[in-house]
């Protein structure tokens, strides 16, 4: 049997486009002789498709979709992800599904049954879970069909204290019962830079395991925040990855069932680094998010600094240099090389830019505040009158041009809240707010690989906001080697304070950096979306109250 496999790029709620990209790909299938094709988990709608679930014409149209599939359902079985009603008055009133259609009709609909709910996902708050597996027969072989999360159940309760199993019920286990020739898994599998790992030992595990061959189907593409790698797999018996598609690009290709158990792990893929990683996610993120949002051009900040300098080349490498607009708004605590810095690095991407001094507005802003402020001591205040003023052209030049303005702040700013609301924080979308200081640099260097495109001085000078004299960020943070060590503990690895002394960061540093994380939550509720590279990103994924004392 020969099995095609999709890796598309989904757009969510673009019900038409979605289908259309489906039919495409069953067509091109059936030309090259496929006997059957599959697509990824809720590929009619997108993933994840959150509250447009509970809009019932948003229900209504998937299920026309799949009937606009069926016309092109002849000589060929398609296995296809979209919700499905549950027709039982109990429970949850939709199914995450995968529809198996074949001869024009719909053969059967298979449900998910480990429903994740932790992190970015929130599945059990739509759908109901499957409660009996079955397989499904499809021209002579057995299929054991699963989604996405059926293959981890295996998987650790996601807190440091608990030393048990997610999940109470093993789906494969019920589906090796009935000697599948073969495991289906459609997923949505969102990226981290450590997923990919977890991914290929799960997959490794179960086809080992139940000696069974296995194919994996994950999308591609960016919707909002979260971020699809792709790297569709197909797996023998020996738990080996014979065959996987492209990471970060649509990819499509056909299989053997029959020589699946006679191919060995022959792939050649190169091993890319966690920072390879990143930067290609977050160029993915970038265009996917313009692209389905119907923007074509960007607009950031240039402060001759490294956050900056990274955005602005990821920008320009996702969107083309020159739909990336730059504005450099130096003050009298800008240094000349901060802005010799931005003016070159405009130059060697080739993007437009202006430069916008602000030492005039920000001395009439603090003209007409001085009645409210007798003493007119500089502190905190003046400091933030500068970023506000920053945001204001910004913003103004995104209204009057219609570019959306990309937010540059990284990860070890947004935790501990040294970014000013309404300020800094602007932005309609934040590439690299889930990446911390220390990775920024590393991504400069290697967006640096070939030629120098980041300047030398923006990398090499110490990190500050240049918002009073002689300002550096180490004046009041450990240095950033220090502290995002101390924050991925915290943030991602969920070590308490305790934790982290007992590991050997300074117990003052410790104190001071975890009361930070805690008491700027308000300001991270008010952050453009971050895309999300790590496995606990700020955002959908980490849920904590503003208004708490702990």
């Amino acid at each position: 049997m020969k099995i095609a496999i999709a890796q598309n790029n989904y757009h969510v709620g673009n019900i038409e486009a979605n289908t259309n990209k489906i039919n495409e790909q069953i067509i091109k299938a059936k030309a090259q002789k496929a006997d059957m094709i599959i697509f990824s988990e809720l590929a009619i709608c997108g993933y994840p498709p959150l509250d447009l679930l509970e809009q019932k014409s948003f229900i209504e149209k998937s299920q026309k979709a799949i009937n606009n599939i069926l016309m092109h359902v002849e000589d060929i079985v398609v296995i296809v992800g979209a919700p499905s009603i549950n027709d039982d008055p109990q429970g949850k009133k939709l199914y995450n599904s995968a529809y198996v259609l074949e001869h024009g009709q719909i053969k059967k609909i298979v449900h998910k049954t480990l429903l994740p709910t932790y992190d970015i996902f929130d599945e059990y708050r739509y759908f109901e879970p499957n409660e009996v597996p079955e397989v499904v027969e499809i021209n002579g072989h057995t299929i054991a069909i699963t989604i996405c999360e059926d293959l981890w159940d295996e998987q650790p309760v996601d807190q440091p204290f608990a030393q048990s199993r997610l999940y109470k019920k093993a789906p494969m286990k019920k589906l090796a019962g009935n000697s599948p020739d073969l495991v289906v898994n459609i997923a949505a599998s969102p990226f981290s830079y450590n997923q990919e790992q977890k991914r290929k030992g799960i997959l490794k595990r179960n086809a080992h395991d139940y000696q069974i061959p296995l194919i994996y189907v994950n999308q591609v593409g960016a919707n909002t925040d979260i971020i699809f790698d792709g790297a569709s797999k197909v797996l023998n018996t020996n738990g080996e990855i014979i065959k996987q598609l492209k990471r970060f690009e649509e990819d499509f290709d056909i299989v053997t069932l029959e020589k699946i158990e006679k191919q060995g792990a022959n792939i050649q893929n190169p091993s890319e680094t966690r920072i390879q990683q990143i930067h290609n996610a977050v160029v993915l993120g970038i265009r996917d998010y313009f692209k389905k949002s119907g923007f074509e051009k960007a607009l950031l900040g240039l402060s001759g600094g490294i956050d900056s300098a990274v955005v602005a080349a990821l920008a320009c490498e996702a969107l083309g240099s020159k739909n990336v607009h730059g504005l450099l708004m130096p003050s009298e605590f800008s240094s000349d090389h901060s802005v010799s810095d931005a003016e070159t690095l405009a130059l060697n991407l080739g993007m437009p830019h202006h430069t916008l001094a602000i030492k005039e507005i920000y001395n009439i802003v603090n003209s007409t505040l001085s009645p409210a402020f007798p003493n007119n001591n500089f502190d905190v205040t003046e400091e933030n009158i500068q970023a506000r003023i920053r945001g204001l052209l910004l913003m103004a030049y995104s209204n009057k041009h219609g570019n959306m303005l990309l937010n540059t702040s990284n990860k070890s700013e947004a935790a501990v809240g040294y970014s000013t609301l309404y300020g800094d924080t602007n932005g309609g979308l934040s590439p690299i707010g889930d990446v911390y200081k220390s990775d920024v640099y590393a991504i400069a260097r290697y967006i640096n690989r070939d030629e120098t495109v980041i300047p030398a001085g923006s990398i090499e000078k110490p990190p500050s906001a240049e918002l009073r004299p002689d300002q550096q960020d180490s004046d009041s943070l450990p240095d950033y080697d220090i502290l995002d060590r101390m924050l991925f503990e915290f943030i991602e690895r969920k070590q308490s304070v305790d934790d982290l002394i007992g590991m050997g960061f300074n117990k003052q540093d410790v104190l001071k950096v975890t009361h930070l994380v805690n008491i700027n939550e308000y300001k991270r509720y008010q952050f453009p979306p971050i895309l999300r590279v790590s496995s606990k990103a700020f955002g959908m994924g980490r849920r904590y109250p503003i208004v708490a004392k702990y």
